[in-house]
């Protein structure tokens, strides 16, 4: 087992090193260039993904589509991810995760343009769509199968059992809940929602989503304002240690360029899920009147995920290790680091914090039993679908009561894997993603209908 865990370990760190993190920004920079930076329609998404749209096809809203994509992105990995992306790679971490969120909205917009455009509708009326569809479109349906499994064995690692794992360990830590009443609450809130399907699961997604993140971006304002005094000298040393190699001090471990533009995108890649073929599933069942307006409502979860909430927890933690002599000389952990900046607002800094990690991984948990379920159906079928949910509800539960650190690292390696084939049927179909861009995004029409549009 020793042996098995160290293997997982060399896996992980080739698939997440420099090849991987090359492959995926060179993707978001790519496609940004190539749709002529259509970052810059992004709050033209955040405007339509508010904005009805009862006539089009579709199990589900465009606004519930994204809240549910978004529930398995904005997880925990905002707050300690961010934290241990710091520690590891300086403040400068924090730039690149930002930066490498603006480039990764045209990945996200790009792998869910083709998921939307070849979905394919079932005999029951839902919806099958994402790399599968998109691969199977191009005659290369083994690549389609290989993702779907990956996917769906993925699921229940970093899409379930750990973060219920994560549920059980921040209640324990702090309130020294015993982890079997969080894992019987925990698998019993979660079979209320999932055994609904996406419905259900986008409904609650639809006000669990806001309300959270509306919390933690509260909580995060207080802090910077309690911060403020520090807050220019904090963004200012988080640009120049991405351009320059800093020597420990104040707190902050010692980094070079490479070490913190390797952590923060990493991390930035890892928090988004761009080019991982995940959120795209959730958005092929959403009302769509063309792929592009439906790809461009769902790419600004990147927005809302990195550029907002990655980067305003990053200059929390990095002005308050400037500004607390107490913060900076923990020796710089990742959670102990969120806990003790979170510690500073009166009162309800921890709780805030407590539930922020609870709420955030609970809506993972929604979030990617919905990304499982399509995949195992795109694989068996219909008659998936109760076996799969019985079995998360059950996963859900004893994620809570065991050590799952190999899991998370088997999960991390089957994230790159499935990533490979998603980014394969993006690349292939670039000038499709391009020829949509330019016809219904360019030439200003998108609330024209495809008529190809299943």
């Amino acid at each position: 087992m020793v042996m098995f865990e160290n293997f997982i370990v060399f896996l992980n760190d080739i698939l997440w090193g420099p090849p991987m993190i090359v492959l995926l920004t060179g993707t978001h920079l790519w496609i940004t260039w190539k749709t002529g930076f259509m970052q810059k329609y992004t709050f033209n998404g955040i405007k339509l993904s508010v904005t009805k749209d009862p006539d089009a096809e579709g199990e589900i809203s465009s606004f519930a589509a994204l809240t549910t994509a978004l529930a398995s992105t904005i997880g925990t990995g905002n707050i300690i991810g961010v934290a241990t992306a710091i520690v590891s790679g300086g403040p400068g971490a924090v730039f690149w995760t930002w930066i490498v969120g603006i480039f990764g909205i045209a990945t996200k917009y790009a792998e869910s343009l083709i998921a939307i455009k070849y979905r394919k509708k079932m005999d029951d009326g839902s919806y099958i769509g994402g790399a599968m569809t998109a691969l199977e479109h191009l005659n290369l349906k083994p690549l389609g199968i290989a993702f779907a499994v990956l996917a769906g064995l993925c699921s229940f690692g970093i899409g379930c059992g750990v973060q219920s794992n994560a549920i059980a360990d921040v209640l324990l830590t702090n309130y020294k809940v015993p982890v079997i009443v969080t894992g019987v609450l925990t698998s019993a809130l979660t079979a209320l929602v999932v055994l609904g399907g996406v419905k259900s699961i986008s409904k609650v997604c639809e006000k669990l989503v806001p309300l959270m993140s509306f919390l933690y971006i509260v909580g995060c304002g207080y802090i910077l304002f309690y911060n403020r005094a520090v807050l220019g000298q904090a963004i200012m040393l988080i640009v120049t240690s991405a351009f320059t190699p800093r020597a420990a001090f104040g707190g902050f471990v010692g980094s070079t360029i490479m070490v913190a533009a390797r952590y923060g995108i990493a991390r930035g890649l890892f928090s988004n899920e761009s080019g991982l073929g995940s959120a795209p599933i959730v958005a092929a069942a959403s009302q769509s009147r063309n792929s592009v307006r439906t790809a461009l409502i769902s790419a600004t979860g990147v927005f809302w995920d990195t550029v907002v909430v990655c980067l305003m927890t990053g200059l929390v933690l990095v002005s308050s290790i400037i500004a607390n002599e107490a913060i900076s000389s923990v020796g710089l952990e990742g959670g102990q680091l969120a806990s003790l900046a979170f510690a500073q607002i009166p009162y309800i800094g921890t709780p805030l914090l407590v539930f922020g990690v609870m709420t955030f991984a609970f809506s993972t948990i929604l979030g990617w039993n919905y990304y499982g379920e399509r995949c195992l159906v795109y694989l068996f079928g219909n008659k998936a679908k109760i076996p799969y949910r019985v079995l998360w509800i059950v996963v859900a539960f004893l994620g809570t009561v065991l050590n799952l650190s190999l899991v998370w690292k088997i999960a991390d390696a089957m994230n790159a894997l499935m990533a490979i084939p998603n980014l394969i049927a993006i690349l292939l179909l670039s000038k499709l993603i391009v020829k949509e861009t330019r016809y219904y995004l360019d030439g200003n029409r998108l609330d024209e209908r495809d008529p190809e549009l299943k």
